[in-house]
């Protein structure tokens, strides 16, 4: 024998009502049981927790002690039940997002507040391993990045296919060039991410073809960084075209060794069934078709 939930709640409920036979209609359970329970429990710790007043059970001051903490054990148990059920409504769920890049996820997450605006929804950004691993771990419910594994670990809706573009203060030279090449870059002062970035991987990539390595200027771990640092007209940095929502003295312009289109998806596990995951891949979905409809080329 042991305190168990059940009898711990068993007590409590007699406490409140005054009675077995009452506390057992409040429980659902017979009164038999109610009463079993409690003697159980006395028996088990030689304790007496009620006794009889005016035909009532009252609580001893022992039992109004346990009673204390059936209350906290009752509301853990509320919220143990908000844990659980959180992703399964769409009325007061919660869902978190990881976001490799402001946009387009911050758009689809726009979308999907307006839709379902009783939903708590909780943003962390990283980079593009953090928020694999993120989503691996179920820290987060759903990441958003550009080139995610095709496999059998996730399951994802495409929201837009883009490419990596320089970006160059609107005074620096080049800043009116229709088009750049990795040659033309390398002599410049450049701005790199760190290890790790997305971004930075289809840069690497891009003047290792060309057999060229060049030194950066700066190399740092934000995104937003970078675009202030170019932004300030540092150097010239490289983000995916629709990465920002932002539109100032920074002009994007293509580069030839980097033309080739990545598709940007938001994704969850495969075996996630969550109503609010799948409410969010269905915003996602939407997005790609009223950006198709506007012209914004998502493919």
């Amino acid at each position: 024998m042991s305190l168990t939930l059940a009898r711990i709640r068993a007590i409590n409920t007699v406490a409140q009502t005054g009675s077995y036979a009452a506390a057992a209609r409040l429980l659902g359970i017979s009164q038999p049981t109610v009463s079993q329970h409690v003697r159980e429990a006395e028996a088990l710790y030689s304790v007496r927790l009620f006794m009889r007043r005016d035909g009532s059970l009252h609580p001893t001051p022992i039992c109004a002690q346990l009673c204390d903490i059936a209350e906290r054990m009752v509301e853990e148990e509320r919220e143990a039940e908000r844990l659980l059920t959180r992703h399964a409504t769409l009325k007061d769920g919660r869902i978190t997002i990881g976001l490799g890049n402001s946009m387009p996820g911050m758009a689809v997450i726009a979308l999907f507040r307006q839709r379902h605006p009783g939903v708590e929804i909780g943003v962390e950004t990283g980079s593009y391993e953090r928020i694999i691993k993120a989503v691996l771990s179920r820290s987060v419910d759903v990441g958003v990045l550009p080139d995610v594994p095709r496999d059998g670990r996730f399951r994802s809706e495409l929201l837009v296919s883009q490419e990596v573009v320089a970006v160059l203060h609107a005074d620096h030279p080049l800043s009116g060039r229709a088009q750049l090449t990795c040659a033309e870059l390398a002599r410049q002062p450049l701005i790199f991410r760190a290890k790790g970035s997305s971004t930075q991987r289809v840069v690497d990539r891009a003047f290792a073809q060309v057999g060229l390595s060049p030194k950066p200027l700066l190399v740092l771990d934000a995104r937003e960084a970078a675009y202030e640092a170019v932004a300030n007209n540092i150097g010239i940095g490289f983000i995916w075209r629709h990465g920002t929502g932002r539109h100032d003295a920074v002009r994007r312009v293509p580069v030839n060794e980097m033309n080739s289109r990545h598709d940007e998806v938001a994704f969850a596990l495969a075996d996630e069934t969550s109503v609010v995951t799948q409410a969010f891949l269905a915003a996602g979905s939407d997005y790609r078709r009223h950006s198709q409809v506007i012209g914004r080329k998502p493919d």
